[in-house]
């Protein structure tokens, strides 16, 4: 750590070679899509929501909802499709078709463990910011136990604003005591890695081995790319 470069332009000129030897003083990763492939799994319960109400699943419907979180959401999905429910019957629902979809199959990607630990073995604080709810990953418990995994986890629903701000990454870097220019993000949406910048960290896109991820605006919206966990040479 003592070696690491000290502004946010030197660190990101490192690319992913600063990810190990970690170069930053913590790491704020997502969870759906950057450290577990869920993507399919969003798709169904949305499917599942709409097809509940007669209505059709589209693309743009997922992406839209990717960012916002179950609040913003289900705001988002009652005006769209005038549905006569409330934001909390919206999300209720939606938390009890994705934990019983968790609890069945969701694990963390390969080469995500290992890096975790590695950065906790080494002083590196760590963090976790998502828009789920706590309720569905607890649901992962005992196969993936996040509480014990991060030092401390954001909830979408504890901050004032979705992932199209900022607001998540300022409370993951206020609650670790860490100042924002030495940290990095993990995500794997546009919005959030533009917002992760604008709190004036460092944004590390992941590919999320998603049919649905446009690669090449990861690419422009992130400071760097991460193709695959399993490449950073522990």
């Amino acid at each position: 750590m003592a070696n690491a470069p000290q502004t946010v332009a030197e660190l990101r000129a490192q690319g992913t070679a600063a990810l190990w030897p970690c170069a930053y003083d913590a790491a704020v990763f997502d969870f759906d899509g950057t450290i577990a492939s869920t993507g399919s799994l969003w798709e169904q319960v949305d499917r599942d929501f709409l097809s509940r109400r007669g209505l059709e699943w589209t693309p743009d419907y997922g992406a839209e909802l990717a960012a916002r979180g179950f609040a913003g959401g289900a705001v988002y999905t009652i005006e769209r499709y005038g549905l006569d429910e409330t934001p909390e019957d919206v999300c209720a629902e939606w938390t009890e078709l994705s934990a019983e979809l968790y609890a069945a199959s969701v694990c963390l990607r390969p080469g995500v463990l290992p890096y975790v630990e590695g950065l906790r073995s080494t002083g590196v604080k760590v963090a976790l910011a998502t828009t789920n709810k706590l309720d569905v990953l607890t649901s992962l418990k005992p196969r993936v136990d996040v509480d014990a995994l991060f030092d401390t986890c954001v909830y979408g629903d504890e901050v004032a604003r979705d992932k199209n701000h900022p607001d998540i990454y300022v409370e993951a870097a206020a609650r670790l005591g860490c100042a924002p220019e030495r940290m990095v993000v993990f995500e794997d949406i546009v919005p959030a890695l533009h917002a992760a910048r604008a709190a004036g960290m460092v944004a590390c896109g992941v590919h999320s081995g998603e049919s649905s991820q446009d690669e090449e605006a990861i690419a422009d919206a992130a400071d760097f790319v991460l193709h695959d966990w399993r490449d950073l040479p522990l």
